[in-house]
């Protein structure tokens, strides 16, 4: 009879821990398992006994923590970890999923040492498949940064694939990239010598005990609800799987947790006539959809369909995961993409069609950290048929939030705040799966957008600005114009034209930047996050000046931008405040900001009737007057004088634009360009529009993207909030020592932590690069991500890059380490350390040389920039 691939999980018993926390219970009658009584409080309990849960619940106790209950409704590990392919692949397209990977693969390789049970680990490395030179592209982007973080990969030919694995048809192939250390393992055993290694460091385990809902008082996590009682705790973990987000919405006070489940199939055949050695590469072909592992002398092949099957939209479905019903239809496409890749399996038995529940989630990437609405509630779930490769990064990271209130990895594109609960809509989620597990294994150009979901929040001129030919992303929900075609153009042709290469919209871009820098250009940017702190007395000032980091005791009418940091100094938030009276300012701050920031203050304001905090985003419809003719625009629109002596630099008014009233100007940009930004209550926004393109017409007035936004800013030395500023980024590091009031005497969050920095100096800095050999036609662009080397050495990595139609050359911006050549430590990097390197950019394998600059240039022959304009002008991330 055919053993099934994980369908028992194999209980181990040589470890002594194993023994004591089972306490015989993995035989137990269902009736015995029912009579053990719960605790009746405990500092965490963790929902879910998979390799999510277990991981959590093995890095807390390493980490000091003893009084945690894990509750799983099940048996531990039948989730979707007892389904799990068991493929652990660190060739990820983001830096932190790979080291989450990197982590992951080297506890497991020493988790059967630790605990006595068997894991199943074999280390057989990977090889990733190319059919085209746009996938070798991609792979070779990949390559280079795994290469940087210690991951060995190389890129290979088509004839090296051969050798390494025989059986492959690579005709087809172009190359190929090798990452040796890369393995498979048996997950459910993974997850069971996790919770081994738990119980022997006293966490506590109680397996067929379902959680009904979480206990929430005055915002704070305090107990469970199960079906065996209540526990007391001060933290909750819902490690929950495809089962997540409903447990979310069950709480007295619900938390949004955005996944769905959707089918996903593998098959299992019987041994080749000449079984396949263990130690088989696993392979992945994405151009054809399918990944292929050795599986007990035969093969385990699966894959990521364009037509995928969403599951359980209505709810809760079952306890444990079953294998559900067979769908050889379905299959067949994965099935003929495997037989073409290794033509000799066509006669080999095929023993089972595995069709088993896996989770997706609206972007791609896993949901981990502390909900907004809920203090002490942590999620890590939706991993995007990656749980295994994920499972002990992902674990040690959100340990370390938990126990030091930060995690040692910038994490932000994984935080469960990124969302909004705009995005937990059954049809929303439903919908935006079905385009993402397909994109799994889709080719990824840069500057690619989602297609499902769109339209979900829009301003007053959506529909205006789309019939002029706007083009849009999506950024937290809201539709934004990237550029705007011109009617000669061809809209099919340049919407399908995707590439790492310089790509279709360049002369789009480049005219709307000429027009802001010789004319003047109108780019909605009402998707920007706005909030208003108002108070009865002195609450407001007083509050802000202990949350941010600049001075905000600024007369009324200027603008002050600023850092929200945290106990480490770096950035949770990077914003501009307006003064607008003495115990009212107004704060905009970058689109995914949201609801990060908003928590962010919930948690740190007092708790004040008299103290008011209002998200005002969709009040106002933003505009960006850019460019020097914006002042003789918004002059002939208010009939008020709007030159620098009359208006100067980083001020605020309310004015008469048209016949609106009640408009917030502004005296900034956010790309160092002259004009103005116009927050315009949304009744008013088509009117003030209209007026503003009609009068403008006589100037040249026309609309720009956030395209050409991107190239002012860079060229421009501009940093944003989410690509190069982060949490682990300081003002020191990217020079903004004077937006700093350290030298006032006033504290602040991150006060201390600056002031040390300062002694001691930095240990990164912020860089701009100017490409110096590279041919924007020919060669391959720069997006970001790409590894620095100072001197032939690795320095860092760019967080943002652009084209300047200024400069007529690629311009980064990114980070320098000065990593010791003996040990690898970071040491203090100085001014004269980044003014005597000599740099080159990492492009997908290709190294082209940069100069290094520490402030923008206005040309490539004149260098010379006063710091404090730069500075005066600089502005957040949007």
């Amino acid at each position: 009879m055919f053993y099934r691939l994980l369908s028992v999980v194999r209980r181990q018993r040589t470890g002594r821990g194993w023994q004591n926390w089972s306490s015989g219970r993995s035989g137990a009658s269902a009736a015995e398992a029912h009579s053990v009584a719960l605790p009746a409080q405990a500092q965490v309990v963790i929902c879910g006994g998979g390799i999510m849960g277990t991981s959590v619940a093995y890095h807390l106790s390493k980490m000091g923590w003893k009084d945690i209950v894990l509750l799983e409704q099940g048996r531990l590990a039948a989730g979707s970890t007892r389904f799990c392919a068991g493929i652990l692949s660190t060739a990820r397209h983001l830096t932190i999923e790979q080291k989450m990977a990197d982590y992951s693969n080297k506890l497991y390789h020493q988790l059967e040492q630790e605990t006595g049970i068997q894991t199943g680990y074999i280390r057989t490395g990977s090889v990733f498949l190319a059919q085209t030179q746009d996938r070798l592209i991609s792979l070779k982007r990949i390559n280079s940064r795994l290469n940087v973080i210690g991951i060995p990969s190389e890129i290979i030919s088509p004839k090296k694939v051969a050798e390494l694995h025989p059986l492959l048809n690579v005709h087809d192939l172009v190359g190929a990239m090798h990452v040796p250390e890369d393995a498979v393992v048996s997950s459910a055993d993974v997850a069971l010598a996790l919770a081994s290694a738990a119980s022997q460091n006293g966490v506590q385990i109680y397996d067929r005990t379902s959680i009904l809902h979480v206990m929430v008082k005055k915002g704070q996590v305090t107990g469970v609800e199960t079906d065996k009682g209540q526990i007391e705790c001060q933290y909750f973990v819902n490690c929950a799987g495809q089962w997540a987000y409903e447990l979310g919405l069950s709480n007295e006070e619900p938390v949004s947790i955005p996944l769905h489940a959707c089918e996903h199939f593998y098959l299992l055949t019987r041994p080749l006539e000449t079984p396949l050695r263990s130690n088989t590469p696993t392979i992945v072909d994405a151009d054809g959809r399918i990944y292929i592992r050795n599986w007990q002398g035969g093969i385990l092949s699966g894959g990521f369909e364009k037509n995928p099957k969403p599951i359980f939209t209505e709810g809760k479905n079952q306890l444990e995961i079953q294998n559900l019903q067979e769908d050889w239809d379905h299959f067949e496409p994965l099935l003929s993409s495997l037989l073409r890749r290794m033509p000799d399996l066509e006669t080999l038995e095929i023993l089972k069609l595995v069709n088993c529940p896996e989770t997706f989630t609206p972007d791609m990437r896993c949901i981990m950290g502390e909900s907004p609405s809920v203090q002490g509630y942590f999620v890590l779930a939706g991993m995007n048929s990656a749980g295994l490769s994920f499972g002990g990064g992902a674990g040690r990271y959100l340990a370390e939030w938990m126990v030091h209130g930060y995690p040692s990895e910038n994490i932000w594109e994984l935080d469960l705040k990124r969302f909004g609960a705009l995005q937990s809509s059954r049809t929303f989620l439903r919908h935006r799966v079905m385009e993402v597990m397909p994109l799994l294994y889709d080719l990824k150009v840069p500057r690619w957008d989602f297609q499902t979901g769109r339209q979900l929040r829009t301003s007053p001129l959506y529909d205006r600005l789309d019939a002029q030919g706007a083009r849009w992303m999506e950024k937290h929900g809201f539709e934004r114009p990237k550029y705007f075609v011109p009617p000669d153009k061809d809209l099919l042709a340049l919407e399908q034209s995707k590439t790492f290469y310089k790509p279709d919209w360049f002369d789009i871009v480049e005219s709307e930047v000429k027009c802001c820098k010789e004319a003047v250009c109108v780019i909605d940017m009402s998707s920007f996050t706005k909030f208003e702190i108002t108070s009865t007395g002195d609450q407001a000032l007083e509050v802000l000046q202990y949350l941010f980091s600049n001075d905000l005791d600024v007369p009324v009418g200027h603008i002050v931008h600023t850092g929200m940091l945290n106990q480490g100094g770096g950035y949770e938030n990077d914003c501009s405040i307006a003064r607008l009276g003495k115990r009212s300012f107004f704060m905009i701050s970058p689109t995914d900001q949201q609801v990060h920031c908003w928590a962010w203050l919930k948690k740190h304001m007092p708790e004040d009737s008299n103290l008011l905090l209002e998200d005002v985003t969709w009040k106002y419809t933003a505009l960006n007057l850019i460019g020097p003719r914006a002042v003789d625009v918004l002059s002939e629109l208010s009939y008020a004088p709007m030159t620098p002596d009359h208006f100067p630099s980083l001020f605020c008014k309310e004015m008469s634009v048209g016949y609106a009233n009640g408009i917030r100007v502004m005296s900034m940009t956010h790309t160092g360009e002259p004009g103005f930004m116009l927050y315009i209550p949304i009744e008013y926004a088509l009117h003030v529009y209209n007026e503003v393109m009609s009068v403008g017409q006589k100037y040249g007035i026309r609309n720009a993207g956030y395209y050409a936004l991107r190239s002012l800013r860079i060229e421009k030395f501009f940093a944003f909030w989410g690509q190069d500023l982060n949490t682990l980024t300081t003002p020191l590091e990217c020079g903004r020592e004077s937006r700093v009031k350290l030298e006032k005497g006033m504290d602040f969050i991150g006060r201390d932590a600056l002031l040390q920095q300062k002694q001691n100096g930095v240990y990164k800095r912020l860089t701009m690069f100017i490409l110096d050999d590279h041919d924007t036609d020919l060669d391959l662009w720069p997006w970001w991500g790409e590894p620095i080397y100072r001197n032939g050495q690795y320095a860092g990595k760019t967080t943002s890059s652009a084209y300047s139609y200024t400069l007529e050359r690629h311009v980064c911006l990114g980070f320098v380490h000065n990593f010791s050549e003996d040990t690898g430590e970071e040491q203090v990097v100085t001014t004269d350390f980044i003014n005597r390197g000599e740099y080159e950019i990492d492009i997908a394998g290709h190294r082209f040389q940069a100069k290094a600059k520490l402030y923008p240039v206005t040309s490539l022959f004149t260098h010379k920039r006063r710091k404090d304009d730069v500075e005066l002008s600089d502005l957040h991330g949007k």
